[in-house]
């Protein structure tokens, strides 16, 4: 979620801001007036050394403003990431007040709570000291600690505070309950059990103030902060509770039966019962982030200068060897230098199968080794390997808020107000009406207890971390929970074909050279122009010329024209290799080989021309070759385009491709619509306008790629799809990431956000509806404060129950 300018800083107190992108005095010159320009900025002093400006102004200054305006001259504000583990946080009411108090440090841009997981995301200026964020929330009336990374992997967020708590308090707690209970379970048999009340009196203090006292220390805690909780609802319900069977027992008495120690004693009871369970559940919906943690080993055996030794994984270089024994877990990132062996790599990109692994295929840290050993030359560590690029996306979308959580927050800021304006009207209304103000006071403590912000607060949350963790074994990144929520909303998926729906890998079928020329002579040139291109149909063109031992002469002045060909000069002359698209362009006659080319383009195939430059640049070209070229599609991509037919999802393929090689793909894999001969700049234009097909109802639209050239598309899509197999910059762009190359991973990730959704709707309506049914029937004195005591503790249990059904949740087949 955004937040709001922060406009704590003044001229009293400037701003020290950090900023990138400064080289020389002149870009102090630029900065400064960037920063002057901003209305309310007196003075902005910019120095080069440290990288820094201090800003003042004669007004509050918007942090946002400064941004911009140095945005717009090209500079930056240097920003960082810190995660925070709360402690003592109990409702979506704490949540609100950790956030706000953290919003409220100058300089921080962002800040985000979980409940779930007890951790605060804070994005802020790098100039912002954790220890400014720290006493922030200290102040609010929790404590908190800084999160430190191991190698990319962030510690202890396994283990939030609230989780560490064993059952004890519960157990003490129901044992000195229990005789308090007995006299009315008797009276249900005619037996008079009644204890003497200072004997309740003495089994109830216990379970109130000392197993009960986290309530009041949390509750005056909210309330010195101007706030309240879940923790203030129950210290002033139970304490109502003690303390009219208190004024009761002195005076009328120890034998009165005006007693409510037992209500007090047993609300306390449930409610500890009720967080432990709660925690207990929690813990289930990390079991996949923790399972990603153990998979990196403690050590690695390291071989330098021929001998092997086992190191710590923190003591590892790049380029290291390392030897991985059968049945090993992998320990890092490598290529395979010597051997070959089946590797498990299911609990990173969720293939149930073991992948072959042959010198010079990458392996990844925390896959196991079969039977065959392996001798890995390493090439990632810490923070940039795989898995820990992984545990962070995890982290990343466990711990950001879902767009649907805006309106939670805004119920939950006047939730708890507003339920002690309820419990005091039920009490004047009872009192003053009835006369009996013992009613009146177990009314108000039973619409006080029932209240829960807890289940209102863990709605959200938990739903995302169960749907990423399940996500993320089955080889589905999610980067963020909005990208999950809006997943769940799409009606069009737009696909790239090469290494999308196809394997990637295309060949040369054919080579049609024209009159006069040879096979022979056409593949020599066509493979020298391709010489030092990485694109697929290069590597093909210049495998071909190598199998048939073809010497391919040097190549000068090489120009690649993205979507369109390559140009360059062999033995003084030019020669350009493109698609049929550009040959229009430059006017070039294609009709001596039109027939064969149409004739592989009807089965699919892919053709380039191959033309001459005959005379001065503005002449005609000479058309030397057809080439055409076939790549086999994946056997995933027909099952992948029929389930996203089964949800109602509209089916697009975006191909550089003729139209008629292109409708051949689509007709073989029932595609919807196709869009051919796109050039890159072309796809993420065509992205708008499938969103906006009808104009009267867009419809969220996803893209689907592997390449450099897919990034924007990927970008402009409603949700971006990358294949992990591609390029780190298609991931980068995308909101989602597939761990491996297969497309029935797209539906399988829509079908598992929806259902992510469904469970999110469902917690939120049982939350509000409980609240909405439970605090009017306390009101009304239909619910005595134990009842109401016992559906408050199993409301947040029950949100988190039924956000742990989505495990039941398997892939279609």
């Amino acid at each position: 979620m955004s937040t709001p300018p922060n406009v704590n800083a003044t001229a009293t107190t400037p701003w020290t801001l950090p900023i990138e992108g400064m080289t020389c005095a002149s870009c102090v010159k630029r900065v400064e007036k960037a920063l002057k320009a901003v209305p309310g900025v007196v003075q902005a002093e910019v120095n080069l050394a440290t990288e820094s400006a201090l800003v003042s102004g004669d007004a509050p200054l918007a942090l946002s403003a400064l941004k911009a305006s140095l945005d717009k001259a090209g500079y930056h504000l240097r920003e960082q990431t810190l995660t925070l583990l709360i402690g003592g946080m109990t409702c979506a009411s704490c949540v609100g007040r950790v956030e706000r108090a953290l919003k409220q440090v100058p300089g921080v841009l962002e800040a985000e709570v979980n409940l779930a997981t007890e951790q605060a995301s804070i994005r802020a200026l790098a100039s912002v000291e954790p220890d400014a964020l720290l006493a922030a929330v200290l102040k609010a009336g929790y404590t908190g600690q800084l999160a430190h990374s191991a190698d990319g992997l962030t510690e202890a967020v396994a283990a939030p505070v609230a989780w560490s708590r064993s059952g004890w308090p519960v157990l003490v707690a129901a044992l000195l309950a229990l005789p308090l209970v007995l006299p009315m379970v008797g009276e249900w048999s005619g037996q008079h059990w009644m204890l003497n009340g200072w004997w309740q009196l003495l089994l109830a203090a216990p379970v109130q103030f000392m197993l009960g006292a986290r309530f009041y220390r949390a509750g005056w805690a909210a309330v010195r902060a101007g706030s309240g909780n879940m923790d203030l609802l129950v210290a002033l319900g139970t304490s109502a509770a003690f303390g009219l069977s208190v004024y009761e027992l002195i005076v009328h008495g120890p034998m009165t039966m005006n007693l409510y120690f037992e209500s007090a004693a047993v609300v306390i009871t449930l409610v500890l019962l009720g967080k432990w369970l709660e925690t207990r559940a929690k813990r289930q919906t990390t079991e996949a982030l923790r399972a990603l943690k153990k998979l990196r080993p403690d050590v690695a055996r390291v071989r330098r200068e021929g001998v092997d030794a086992e190191l710590p994984i923190a003591a590892l270089r790049l380029d290291d060897l390392v030897v991985v024994r059968p049945g090993e877990r992998i320990p890092v990132d490598g290529e395979v230098i010597e051997g070959a062996s089946p590797v498990d790599e299911s609990l990173i990109t969720g293939e149930s199968l073991p992948v072959d692994k042959h010198p010079g295929d990458h392996v990844v840290g925390g896959a196991v080794n079969g039977e065959g050993q392996l001798l890995l030359r390493t090439t990632a560590l810490g923070a940039e390997s795989t898995l820990a690029r992984i545990v962070r996306l995890v982290e990343s979308a466990q711990g950001k808020k879902a767009p649907i959580q805006r309106m939670v927050d805004q119920v939950s800021a006047v939730f708890v107000p507003v339920v002690l304006g309820i419990a005091l009207l039920t009490l004047l209304a009872w009192g003053l009406g009835t006369g009996n103000w013992e009613h009146a006071v177990l009314n108000a403590v039973a619409v006080l207890v029932i209240a829960c912000p807890c289940a209102l607060g863990l709605a959200t949350p938990t739903a995302i971390m169960v749907g990423t963790g399940i996500a993320a074994r089955q080889g589905i990144l999610v980067k963020d929970a909005e990208a999950l929520e809006i997943a769940a909303q799409l009606r069009c998926v737009a696909f790239d074909k090469t290494g999308t729906l196809t394997l990637g890998k295309p060949r040369l079928t054919a080579l049609t050279p024209a009159p006069g020329i040879t096979a022979a002579q056409a593949l020599c040139w066509a493979a020298s122009l391709q010489q030092g291109s990485e694109h697929p149909l290069a590597k093909a063109v210049r495998e071909d010329a190598a199998e048939k031992g073809i010497d391919v002469p040097p190549a000068t002045g090489l120009r690649a024209l993205p979507g369109r060909g390559i140009t360059a000069q062999i033995d003084g002359q030019a020669y350009t290799l493109g698609s049929s698209r550009y040959m229009r362009e430059l006017g070039v006659e294609l009709a001596a080989l039109q027939g064969a080319a149409d004739a592989a383009q009807a089965q699919g195939h892919s053709i380039s021309w191959l033309t001459r430059q005959e005379g001065p640049p503005d002449t005609a070209s000479l058309l030397i070759a057809a080439l055409a070229f076939g790549d086999s599609l994946k056997s995933s991509a027909l099952p992948a385009i029929k389930a996203l037919h089964g949800m109602g999802v509209h089916s697009v393929m975006l191909s550089g491709d003729n139209q008629a090689a292109a409708q051949s793909v689509a007709r073989q894999l029932g595609l919807d619509e196709v869009r051919a001969e796109v050039l890159p700049e072309d796809k993420a234009r065509i992205v708008t306008e499938l969103k906006l097909a009808n104009a009267s109802n867009p419809r969220r639209v996803a893209m689907v790629g592997d390449g450099i050239n897919d990034a924007p598309a990927l970008a402009a899509a409603d949700v971006g799809f990358a294949m992990a197999t591609g390029t780190d910059v298609a991931m980068a762009a995308a909101g989602i990431t597939l761990m491996r190359g297969d497309v029935c991973l797209v539906p399988q990730a829509i079908d598992l956000s929806r259902r992510t959704v469904a469970k999110i709707r469902q917690n939120l309506f049982w939350a509000f509806a409980y609240n909405v049914v439970g605090i009017p029937l306390a009101a009304m004195g239909a619910l005595n404060p134990m009842l109401a005591g016992a559906a408050m503790a199993l409301s947040s249990v029950s949100v988190v129950s039924n956000a742990l059904l989505l495990k039941r949740w398997k892939p279609r087949t």
